[in-house]
């Protein structure tokens, strides 16, 4: 058999650890700066706590696990026999992999809710499955990097959110990064004022679609949803509004006038921008972008989403939102949340398209000890103990080199893992106390004590 791995999916070397570690380290030192705290949650839950919180295309996209043992036991034959597989997956199945990190997290809060200070602030990586279509920056296992906050539904969270945004993309380098924002509640008022308030997801869920399929193509969808000529008509605005953040708040105004739901929306969105106009952002820009709505059912106040700095053929890096009722369907009523993501492997990609990740993070052994024999290698053994005491990366080469090809042999590791430097040890360096170290880039060599040897490679 020839060795694969399903579509989707990838191996990292260690490399691209190192680099994804720079990422997740930096994001956790600011989740950690900002007061959040981590937590982990199983990697599968139970079907019926993931379903129904992510709309019609969400659900489909959720990876479903066969039950343990004879799956199809309580299968009803007539169920398999006219393979109804949406009814025939509650008797086949009853657990998922989780989707993303915020549902689960909703559970969490309730299931842990007498354990909990609230405000509750918390951070969670971990991998997440979707069964999309792979494609660039889109993968079926992606990690996601979350940090939310419940228990309070003060608009200064979304403002020190967007503020974790700004630092974080700071500290990456990755300047000029736009955090685009929206509100539920002006879609609900948009879909309100054209008379489609039946069809609120209909038409946030076409919507969205704008940046992949034009406004034509939008119009096409909510035509095909059951949304009048008439409404599409009235919404026509939307698709080419521009100016600053605001002046879109004011053309927001005169649309959603008649709207108190809407003009809700505009209100809360006008306090984030004001607030943040007051503090200023470090390198990171805010802007309102109408048509954003993320076709997500939980959210119910601001939405946030991420692109990457001009020049960059990019998804969205990092997304979030209020979702005030979320915890609600787990039992637990009137518990405001709010949360952001940040899009590891995207980030990732941005950051190798654009070189932006220092020498440091893809981080190596710093110095091997050449093998020439048992007693070399026990004198070598003992400095490297010294070394890795004093934070410095160091190994051994196993094999001992018996003869020039095998010494060739060393050499060339130390070249393909990106060692900078070598030691050498001879019996005359053992009798002198001494270490032969040769820049691997340079060739030079110097012949140094231990102290100096720690010194120069500290």
């Amino acid at each position: 058999m020839k060795p694969s791995i399903p579509k989707g999916t990838r191996d990292f070397s260690p490399t691209q650890v190192a680099k994804r570690n720079y990422i997740m380290d930096t994001i956790k030192r600011h989740f950690s700066c900002f007061g959040f705290q981590a937590i982990e949650t199983p990697s599968f839950e139970k079907s019926e706590t993931l379903m129904g919180k992510y709309g019609e295309e969400g659900d489909r996209l959720i990876f479903k696990i066969l039950n343990s043992g004879d799956y199809l036991k309580k299968a009803t034959d007539a169920l398999l026999i006219n393979k109804e597989s949406q009814k025939l997956t509650g008797q086949i199945s009853e657990k998922a992999l989780r989707y993303d990190l915020t549902v689960p997290f909703a559970r969490y809060v309730v299931q842990h809710q007498n354990d909990i200070t609230f405000p509750f602030k918390r951070y969670q990586i971990q991998p997440v499955w979707r069964a999309d279509r792979p494609q660039k920056g889109r993968f079926r296992e992606f990690y996601q990097c979350d940090a939310d906050v419940v228990g309070s539904p003060s608009l200064l969270q979304e403002v020190e959110l967007v503020q974790l945004y700004d630092a974080v993309f700071t500290d990456l380098s990755l300047k000029g990064s736009v955090i685009k924002m929206n509100n539920r509640k002006i879609l609900a008022g948009i879909a309100q004022v054209i008379g489609a308030e039946d069809k609120l997801i209909d038409f946030t869920v076409a919507l969205d679609k704008l940046d992949k399929i034009g406004a034509d193509g939008v119009k096409k969808e909510m035509l095909e949803k059951g949304i009048t000529q008439d409404a599409i008509a009235k919404v026509q605005p939307l698709f080419t509004m521009q100016g600053d953040a605001n002046q879109q708040l004011e053309s927001l105004k005169v649309m959603l006038g008649s709207s108190k739901i809407g003009m809700q929306g505009i209100q809360e969105l006008d306090f984030i921008v004001s607030t943040i106009s007051a503090l200023e952002l470090q390198t990171a820009s805010l802007a309102i972008d109408v048509t954003l709505a993320r076709g997500l059912n939980y959210y119910t106040g601001a939405i946030f989403e991420v692109s990457a700095p001009k020049g960059v053929t990019m998804g969205s890096i990092g997304g979030g939102g209020r979702y005030d009722d979320l915890t609600g369907i787990f039992g637990l009523k009137d518990v405001s949340g709010v949360g952001i993501s940040f899009g590891l492997d995207r980030i990732y990609l941005v950051l190798e398209e654009l070189g932006l990740f220092p020498e440091t993070a893809s981080a190596n052994t710093e110095v091997l000890f050449f093998n020439f024999g048992n007693p070399e290698a026990i004198y070598a053994m003992k400095a490297i103990k010294q070394l890795r005491s004093n934070g410095i990366s160091a190994e051994l080469y196993p094999d001992t080199a018996t003869n020039q090809k095998k010494e060739r042999k060393q050499l060339t590791y130390a070249e393909r893992k990106g060692i900078l430097y070598a030691v050498l040890i001879k019996e005359q360096d053992i009798k002198d106390n001494t270490y032969t170290l040769k820049n691997m880039q340079t060739g030079d060599k110097q012949t140094l004590s231990l102290e100096n040897l720690i010194k120069i490679l500290a």
